[in-house]
């Protein structure tokens, strides 16, 4: 008995001494676990780029949901095989560990717990001494306390080093296996295992033999725990070692620099981006690249056009050649459009009433003071109708068109959807080049407003962050009727050599000089933008935009993983035959404001409803439906009112109609009197 009191008191005097020396130590500190590299994921959390931390290390985030179970099974059996139930101390395992000290003279294995691991390199110090085991006891401990068993194996799977700059098992399985640490072989997980023990002197880049023989070890407690069979132990032991470092992911590598830079602090960026889609465009600039110039990059741009999210933004062919000027991301970079705009031309002169796709324009020579624009291939078709003008992108025609809608009406309202524009001379009147690439605009920017097209002329921000939302009422560019028309017109648009006809609307551009060559198209789903050039802008001859950037454009519609989605069904409002259109909308006549009518008549406006004006429906209803008088003043008649760009009258000699709207909202009401002049206003009906 007096041998049990007497162990007793030695274990309660030692509980005790634990306890004080316990209360001395200061607390514990989590800034090493909290200090992880910055990562970038997609859509569905798959890791885009990680970030090295201010010292230099990878360090990503991980945790027991993010890794093998086998690879945890065999970390248990091999460091730690009472984890699961011990309280932070092993005391088998220590009483080991003392007995080979006494009998070696020296540490010979310390009898640490994954815990104690874990408080070790919250911890780190140099030596391995009593004093240091003493003070991992007690954090062992006091970790059990804290926090469960997940939480622990979390802290050292961040925390575990791997030789070098690594330090986390995600970290080491991207760096050796090129992949996530979720599905790991056998080989793998054993290396894994063994590496953080001496990870300096056992790391596969540098000593390949050293690491093969931890393995080694790692297998043979495998197979004897009974946690894997034989054969896959013999198979494992038969995989190669790897002898060098694999690259980390570096996709949207300029999309993850941006968001990284606006917000350095957060150590988790989740994006809109698709990491299948911009893995496969990233692939597909890479494989087009190798038919150009050295200097010659690519970019693309994939946007959801239901959301306005980004799914894919290639910013060049290769972030790391210098030739290239690759770490520029040239979805940003200001570049002349070329025909680009074009569709945007006539979309505002359907919109205003100033043409329809069967309008017929003339494409003849033509001056216009000291300038005269040419068509590409310096001919001339005569008499074609905007539609198809604008689907074999015909300069003249366009020019005729721009004139009419006029260079400073066309970049406002450019401007106002949200587009960025860059005048070689700000301040001055723009002249008519601007329909042909005589300004600068983005990628970025000119695949919105496609994206503006494909939704019925409403306009969205392109964003990249998961959780960002648009403010407010998304501005318009075009009322649905005239967008559908030049989807429509740009869905009958010839498609490039070997391609489909049909599948999808979309337009090319080449600019002054055969420096940027675009090509932006769009179906229901997606629209995506694609620019070929120079970063330096120099010129590249024979770079032409249905030559160079439009079959890229098909094959990256053919990499989305579907067929190209049908338009919805056209507006009832459409006119799409040339017999239904008015008179003045049959031919864009430039010389009727001369003839003896327009002279003898004062200027055409609308005297009522005025621009601005909030109608009561209710107050103006006869048998129940409303009925809107509508009146014209000047002019020459005949007169013909349209309404969001449909006519909604036959053409009149009387200066008063009246119109039954069909429900509440904004509408744009147009006249046109018989020498082609119009006007318009936008009024809310309530």
């Amino acid at each position: 008995m007096r041998g049990v009191g007497a162990a007793t008191l030695t274990i309660a005097a030692t509980a005790a001494s634990l306890a004080w020396y316990a209360s001395t130590l200061p607390p514990l500190d989590f800034t090493a676990a909290r200090d992880r590299s910055a990562v970038v994921l997609d859509r569905e959390d798959r890791l885009l780029r990680p970030f090295l931390t201010a010292d230099g290390r990878w360090k990503l985030p991980v945790g027991v949901a993010d890794v093998d179970p086998r690879y945890l099974a065999m970390l248990k059996a091999f460091e730690d095989r009472r984890f699961d139930s011990h309280s932070g101390l092993d005391p088998v395992a220590l009483l080991r560990a003392a007995g080979q000290m006494l009998r070696n003279g020296r540490i010979v294995s310390g009898g640490s717990t994954l815990t104690m691991q874990v408080a070790r390199l919250l911890e780190p110090r140099e030596e391995r001494s009593l004093a240091a085991k003493l003070r991992q006891a007690v954090r062992a401990v006091e970790l059990e306390r804290r926090l469960n068993k997940d939480q622990i194996l979390d802290l050292y799977l961040t925390l575990a080093p791997f030789g070098g700059n690594l330090e986390g098992v995600r970290a080491a399985s991207f760096a050796y296996f090129g992949r996530e640490p979720k599905r790991l072989s056998t080989a793998e997980a054993a290396l894994l295992v063994a590496l953080p023990q001496s990870p300096e002197t056992r790391r596969p880049d540098r000593f390949p033999e050293a690491a093969r023989k931890a393995r080694e070890r790692v297998l043979a407690r495998v197979e004897a725990a009974g946690l894997a069979t034989a054969a896959e132990v013999a198979l494992a032991r038969d995989e190669p070692v790897p002898t060098a470092r694999k690259p980390f992911p570096n996709l949207a590598p300029h999309v993850a620099e941006q968001v990284v830079a606006e917000a350095p602090d957060e150590r988790r960026q989740r994006l809109t981006i698709d990491a299948r889609l911009q893995a496969n465009f990233e692939q597909l600039a890479r494989e087009r690249s190798l038919g150009l110039a050295p200097q010659v990059s690519i970019a693309i741009l994939a946007v959801d056009n239901e959301t306005g999210e980004i799914r894919a933004s290639v910013g060049g062919v290769d972030y790391f050649a210098a030739e290239r000027a690759g770490s520029l991301d040239l979805t940003r970079a200001l570049r002349s459009p070329g025909s680009a705009l074009k569709p945007f031309i006539y979309a505002l002169a359907f919109d205003n009433g100033i043409a329809h796709p069967e309008t017929m324009l003339e494409d003849r020579p033509a001056r216009y003071g000291l300038y005269v624009p040419e068509n590409f291939d310096l001919g001339f078709q005569g008499m074609i109708s905007a539609r198809k003008a604008l689907q074999l992108s015909l300069n003249v025609p366009t020019i005729e068109l721009l004139s009419a809608l006029g260079p400073q009406r066309f970049l406002s309202r450019l401007r106002d959807s949200g587009a960025a524009i860059a005048m070689p001379k700000e301040g001055g009147a723009p002249g008519l080049a601007v329909g042909l690439g005589g300004l600068g605009i983005t990628l970025f920017d000119l695949t919105r407003l496609y994206v503006g097209l494909a939704r019925g002329g409403e306009m969205l921000p392109l964003t990249v962050k998961a959780a960002a939302q648009a403010n407010g009422n998304p501005p318009r560019l075009v009322d649905p009727v005239a967008a559908w028309y030049v989807a429509d017109t740009l869905l009958g648009a010839p498609p490039p050599l070997n391609a489909a006809p049909g599948r999808i609307a979309y337009k090319t551009g080449t600019s002054y000089g055969y420096r940027d060559a675009w090509a932006v198209g769009f179906d229901r789903k997606h629209t995506i933008g694609v620019w070929v050039g120079r970063a330096d802008n120099g010129a590249v001859p024979g770079l032409v935009g249905r030559v160079v950037a439009a079959p890229i454009l098909f094959d990256a519609f053919s990499r989305l993983g579907h067929d190209p989605r049908p338009f919805p069904q056209p507006p009832n409002a459409i006119v799409s035959t040339t017999s239904n259109l008015p008179p003045p909308l049959r031919h864009l006549r430039q010389d009727v404001p001369k003839t003896l009518a327009a002279l003898a008549k004062p200027g055409l406006s609308l005297a009522f409803p005025p621009e601005g004006a909030r109608i009561d429906l209710a107050a103006s209803a006869i048998d129940g439906r409303a009925l809107l008088n509508l009146k014209v003043a000047g002019g020459a008649p005949p007169y013909t009112w349209l309404v969001d760009g449909a006519p909604v009258t036959p053409p009149t000699r009387r200066r008063e109609t009246q119109w039954r709207p069909d429900g509440k909202g904004f509408v744009r009401i147009s006249v046109i009197d018989g020498s082609g002049a119009s006007e318009s206003v936008s009024v809310r009906l309530q």
